[in-house]
């Protein structure tokens, strides 16, 4: 039962933090956008061209909200979740993970970003890659193999920590 209320609180948070910041300011999120529209809005002079999909300042973003997250996580677990060993701080870890992963790709992306006007980039309504749901699939496959490293540190910081 706790892992279920873990799992709503996150997806709440993740929602309440991404949709608005997304909404407020969708170039900040350039990166996260599917490559024919970042092309177009550099065509365009909205950003700069980039050789890689993600800044430094994306990439430590990032980072640094996993790694947060990620010690967050493993006193969580072991507070609540009464975690002792390895394989229940990964476990629970990578439940979570999965459900913020699934969430942000089902619901967050193909929803809302696929049909919200309001991460319409200028000069890039008419693209049809805005309803590129096997992109955000993909992006979550990846996303979710990304998650197994993070969830085999949590694993560690149980064992560690409890």
């Amino acid at each position: 039962m706790a892992l279920l209320v873990e799992c709503v609180v996150v997806v709440v948070l993740f929602t309440a933090f991404v949709i608005p910041s997304t909404a407020r300011d969708p170039i900040g999120w350039i990166g996260d956008y599917p490559p024919a529209i970042r092309q177009r809005c550099e065509e365009l002079g909205l950003v700069k061209p980039r050789e890689r999909r993600f800044t430094t300042a994306d990439l430590v973003r990032k980072g640094l909200a996993v790694v947060v997250c990620a010690v967050a996580l493993a006193f969580v677990l072991i507070r609540l979740n009464g975690a002792t060993t390895f394989w229940q701080g990964f476990r629970d870890a990578f439940v979570i993970w999965l459900v913020i992963a699934w969430w942000d790709a089902l619901v967050v992306d193909c929803l809302w970003f696929c049909h919200s006007k309001r991460v319409r980039l200028p000069g890039t309504e008419d693209m049809p890659e805005y309803h590129d749901y096997l992109f955000h699939i993909t992006q979550s496959c990846i996303g979710t193999a990304i998650g197994l490293p993070v969830c085999l540190v949590v694993g560690h910081a149980v064992q560690l920590l409890s």
